[in-house]
Order: C-alpha cells, then structure tokens, then sequence
C-alpha cells in the first residue's frame, strides 16, 4: 500500500510499506519529514514532476535506511513528487528527463510496473541490430559474428550479441590504441599503446602495478593505519604500522557528460574512485580531480534569449566577459551549450564526491575553438562538440594487497550494490562513436545514474576486509559502462567460471535478467 504526507510547500512523499502504520509510525515519519501532515485519500489530484516509477532513487534508498533505524518496519521505498501548475502543458513543464516523469494523478498504482521482459531474441540481421541497439560493431568484428553463429549452427541471441559489443567495445578494449599503425605505407614499430607503456618499461623507479589493473600503484611509505578492531560491530579502534602503495588513476567521461552533464560528470567521478577501490585486492580512496575542455562557453549568453542586458553585464564578475577570441558565434550543439556542461559537470563530480566522502581538490579547464578554410574555400568550425571529462584521483593501499591474485575453482564471485537496471549497458559501446550518431533514447540510456550512497556502503564492505590482518579478497572489478558481460568476465578470465545472475536483486523487471545465463 502507499500512504502519502504533504508537507507545508505542497510536496507530496509517497511511503510504500507492506502494512496499515499505527498512530505512532505516522507520527514518527511526519517528524522524519520535518511536520509533513498525513493525507486520508488514497488519491491526489494534480500534476506532479516525479522519479521515474521503474527506478528507485538513491534519495529513497537512504530515506527507507533511516525508517529503519527507526525501527519503523515493512517500508520498501519512499519518493518525493513536486507539484507544477495544471494549466501547463507536458511540453512546457521543465523536468530532468532521464530521471524524472510527468504524473497527472497520484494513486496506489504509482509504483506499480506492469510490463513483462522481452523474450529472448535470436538475431540473424547483425547489422540491423547494430544500428537499432547502438552497439558500434565494425565490419570485421559483425563477420565474426556470422562465422561463431555458423560455428555453433545456431542464431546468436540479442544478449550475446550485445555483451560482445560491449566487452570489446573501444571504450573496454581500447582498440585504437593497441592497433597496428601504418603510416605511409609503413608499419609502425610500436603501437600507441606500446609506446605509452615504454615510459615505464625503461625507467620502471618506484612503479609497483600498471596498465594491468583498474588503477595503478607507486611504492609509498610506512603509514600507522586507525581502523575499528572489527567491522561487523561497535568496537574500540587500533592502530596497525603498514607499509603501503599509492594508488594513481585517471580515466575520461566524454560522452556521458556531453549528453547529460551532471550525472555523466558525476559518474565519471564515481567510477574513477570505483577504480582506485577495486585496485589490487582493495585500496583506499584519498582525493580526486576533475579536468575539463570545451568549446567557448560564452557566459555572457545568459539564456537562449541572447546577451545579458546592460544591468546584468554591469552586476557580472571581472573576468566573466567575453575574451576576444571569444567574440565568434557559437555553433549549434547537440545536446547541451559549453556552458551548460561547465556548470552542471561541475556540480556532478562535486556532489558525488561530496556525498561518497571524497573531496575533489584541484582541476583544470581548456576551452578551445578553431575556424579554417578547406581546399574548397570553405569555412570550417573545429570545437569540442564532444566534451572531455577527465578525473583523476589519489589513494593509498597496504603493500601486500597490491597485486591481485589469481581466482580458482572453488572461490565465490560475490555482486556488491544495489538493484540491477538497465540503464548505463551499453555505455562502452554508444561511447565509442562519435556523439549524436544514435538515437537520443540510446544516448540517454547508456548514461550511468550517479548513486555515491550506494558506491559509499559497497566501499565500506571492501574497506572492512582490507583493513582486516588476513584479506580474504582473491581479486576484486569496478562495474563500469561494460556492465556485467565486462567486469564478470574479466574477473575471471585466466581460468573461466560459471556466473550465475539469476539471484541478483532486479530493480525493474522489465529488465530480464536471465536471458545471459551462463
């Protein structure tokens, strides 16, 4: 059942909870809810900016958390509506729309999700799929394909096929990078990758791990760690000497800031620090960076209105006006102006790391636009359609769980987080193209959902075994934009292992998560 309270600026909370609450639950929760009052009728008329029905928010994942400390018990999910006037229509009404919907009527059926999986789908057109998923197969790897489905004498279904595309999408496999360059007619020596890693190779110094791990790892001092004497339990803290490694990491978000800023930027941040976790068999996460290039912002472009009004202009900061260089017309972007994305990445990889409990501590930002003329005489504007995102961060790990060890039959594979959605699959292959080149519903769709509380309670379980004196860690992935076909898979892929997903708590089920057995 879902019971509603309206607090005193019209915000509906929808509390959903498997029995009818006595008197002092309801009095408890409209005190949680800072003097909300409770509503009789099972029914609020309006309309109303909501959180998508398919998707528990980490806001109610913290807000159900707290009932319970409560001990206020049978709660499951609590949600925030904001009321918008009637008299708009959907069109008018300005609304995240990768989180959030327009609701007109507020019932019991608000969460309420009766949509069954897809069946399996056995595909016989890669190339059709190709395009209708977004998976950014090349002409060589979608052959493969036909020949592995010619080899097995049978059609491949959507889930292999996807998985595929992901786990050796450019963004997981970094194909161009390890590619063989030929460069007037020559074959390089060395690719670029193999250039990257010549640094290293000739003057290894203090190097412990790298470019074989999810971070890498430097040799660092002698530290006195303070950590609880146990994990479980309310205990008395100890000090331990350990000699440690420092962690070093920093990986690009383009795309997903590009097209939805804040939470791309955010995730960016958050999985930059998932990789400084799951570096060795555990690390610690000290402080990040963010760095960003854009094309010109233009601040002075206040609005799609045009220029700030000479009393704006007036009450602007020194430094805010345009630089010469600036003085160009802005192009038309795709998604969001530079602007736009300066602004809200900002807030996004500040507030993940606020909310998880690491402080961004320094950053930079290049902007850059470039105008020439073709060999036709025409002229040609070069910018950063595609903006670059890159953080970075710092930590620190104990020297013995540096290097990972290897998993063997007989060790468990064990998911840590919260319910399984669709959104963010398919982030390593949509990365990998040149922005705008699908559909937006695809672009949106491969956007992470930024979650720091979540990432922040997966940390503490990994933090409690690495700090223990026996680590019983083997090896340990970050879930990133290759979702489960990559991290599953690359955390067994010296010796193979079953993966059974059947078990794994489904947060939408219209998302089948069954159809990748094995």
């Amino acid at each position: 059942m879902i019971l509603f309270f309206r607090s005193n600026t019209e915000h509906i909370l929808a509390v959903q909870c498997d029995h009818s609450l006595k008197k002092e639950e309801t009095d408890a929760l409209n005190w949680l809810f800072s003097e909300t009052e409770s509503v009789s009728s099972d029914t609020i008329e309006g309309t109303f900016i909501c959180p998508r029905r398919e998707m528990i928010t980490p806001w109610s994942t913290t807000a159900v958390e707290i009932t319970r400390n409560m001990n206020i018990c049978g709660i499951s999910r609590i949600e925030e509506y904001f009321p918008v006037s009637s008299e708009k229509g959907d069109s008018e009404i300005k609304y995240d729309k990768m989180l959030q919907r327009i609701y007109h009527t507020l019932d019991q059926n608000i969460f309420t999700i009766d949509k069954q999986p897809d069946a399996v789908e056995y595909i016989t057109d890669f190339e059709a799929y190709n395009l209708k998923e977004g998976l950014a197969l090349s002409k060589d790897e979608i052959q493969y394909l036909k020949n592995l489905s010619e080899k097995l004498k049978r059609p491949l279904t959507d889930s292999e096929v996807f998985g595929f595309s992901q786990v050796n999408s450019e963004h997981c496999r970094h194909k161009i990078f390890n590619g063989t360059f030929i460069i007037d007619g020559i074959e390089m020596e060395s690719t670029l990758f193999q250039m990257i890693k010549k640094t290293s190779k000739t003057n290894p110094g203090r190097i412990v791990s790298a470019y074989k791990d999810n971070c890498a790892f430097i040799e660092g001092p002698k530290v006195k760690m303070f950590y609880p004497a146990t994990a479980t339990k309310a205990d008395f803290f100890k000090m331990k000497e350990e000699k440690t490694v420092i962690s070093l990491k920093a990986e690009t978000h383009n795309f997903p800031t590009t097209v939805e800023p804040f939470n791309g930027a955010a995730t960016g941040s958050g999985g930059e620090i998932r990789d400084r976790i799951a570096g060795g068999k555990g690390s610690f996460p000290i402080a990040g960076t963010a760095c960003y290039m854009t094309s010109y912002p233009r601040f002075e472009e206040t609005s799609s209105a045009g220029a700030m009004t000479p009393e704006e202009a007036a009450a602007t900061p020194e430094g805010i006006a345009p630089r010469s260089w600036e003085q160009t017309e802005g192009r038309p972007w795709l998604y969001q102006t530079p602007q736009q994305i300066l602004t809200k990445a900002s807030n996004g990889a500040s507030d993940f790391g606020n909310k998880f409990g690491q402080p961004l501590i320094c950053g930079s930002l290049d902007t850059l636009e470039h105008v020439e003329n073709d060999p036709d005489g025409n002229t040609r504007q070069y910018g950063y359609d595609k903006v670059i995102m890159l953080a970075g961060g710092i930590g620190f790990a104990k020297r013995k769980d540096s290097l990972k060890d290897t998993p063997v039959k007989g060790d468990k594979i064990v998911l840590l987080g919260g319910d399984n959605y669709r959104i963010g699959m398919g982030g390593g292959a949509v990365s990998s193209v040149n922005t705008g080149e699908y559909a937006n519903s695809i672009e949106l769709n491969a956007v992470q959902r930024s979650n720091p509380e979540m990432q922040k309670r997966v940390y503490n379980a990994i933090r409690a075994l690495s700090e223990k004196d026996y680590n019983t860690i083997v090896s340990v992935h970050d879930h990133g934009a290759g979702g489960q076909f990559n991290c599953l898979s690359e955390l067994v892929e010296e010796n193979g292992g079953n993966i059974d997903i059947d078990p794994l708590p489904n947060g939408a089920p219209p998302h089948s998560l069954t159809e990748n057995n094995g």
